[in-house]
């Protein structure tokens, strides 16, 4: 494969640079939520917010971090979401905007000459680099949340648990997102993971996908530029 000839490519280091800021600014933001959620949470269980009626139910949401406490009549009062959640939505919806564009601009070749000249080679390692980091995450999330699921389908609700004789029992499951139905012998039924779970794999599957296709496209291209080449070498010679 040659590696001498160069081919055009978009800037993508802005992109990525923006990513980075906003992967940052993500992570404060929620590192400053949560620490207002745990204030707000031990406000609440000590009756010092004040509501309508009497205090029902204290609920956590993981994403945005927020705790939220339930009076009687279905009113509520939440501590870390308001203008703190709005923040960290702009910020985690700018972040996957960033890579998701990024990435599909490794997937463009550009005519010689226009944009960024990178060669065959650089392309190759831009395009697997891509796909090691965003590929690694999505593998990491789905291991830890489908574990369970490969590890043991009809069982999975009651895995790593000493229920004794009354396991949970799972009464569907699905291995993309991971997800699947327990229940109790209550009666109660509950899901294996929480929907923020569901999300967040399907979510990290995007971009691992796009840049697989990006990983393709540069392999396939040098591939057929190769060939081109030696047919051309062929002919001269003859």
């Amino acid at each position: 494969m040659s590696n001498t000839l160069t081919h055009g490519a978009f800037r993508t280091g802005r992109l990525w640079a923006a990513a980075g800021v906003l992967s940052l600014f993500l992570f404060l933001s929620s590192v400053l939520a949560w620490v207002d959620t745990t204030e707000f949470d031990e406000q609440c269980s000590h009756g010092m917010v004040e509501g309508p009626g009497r205090l029902g139910d204290i609920r956590h949401q993981a994403f945005p971090p927020a705790i939220i406490c339930e009076f009687e009549g279905g009113d509520v009062s939440s501590g870390g979401t308001g203008v703190l959640g709005a923040v960290i939505w702009c910020a985690l919806a700018g972040l996957a905007l960033c890579v998701v564009l990024a990435l599909l601009a490794e997937c463009v070749e550009l005519p010689a000459g226009t944009g960024l000249q990178i060669s065959r080679k650089e392309r190759l390692r831009r395009t697997g680099t891509a796909f090691f980091v965003t590929g690694s995450f999505f593998a990491l999330v789905y291991g830890l949340a489908a574990w369970p699921l490969l590890s043991g389908p009809s069982s999975a609700c009651s895995a790593g648990g000493g229920w004794g004789f009354h396991p949970p029992e799972t009464l569907d499951y699905t291995l993309f997102p991971p997800q699947a139905t327990c229940m109790f012998s209550s009666g109660m039924t509950s899901r294996l993971n929480a929907g923020w779970v569901e999300t967040l794999t399907v979510m990290l599957a995007v971009p691992a996908l796009i840049s697989a296709a990006g990983l393709a496209l540069a392999w396939r291209r040098g591939r057929r530029e190769a060939h081109a080449a030696r047919a051309t070498g062929g002919t001269s010679a003859g």
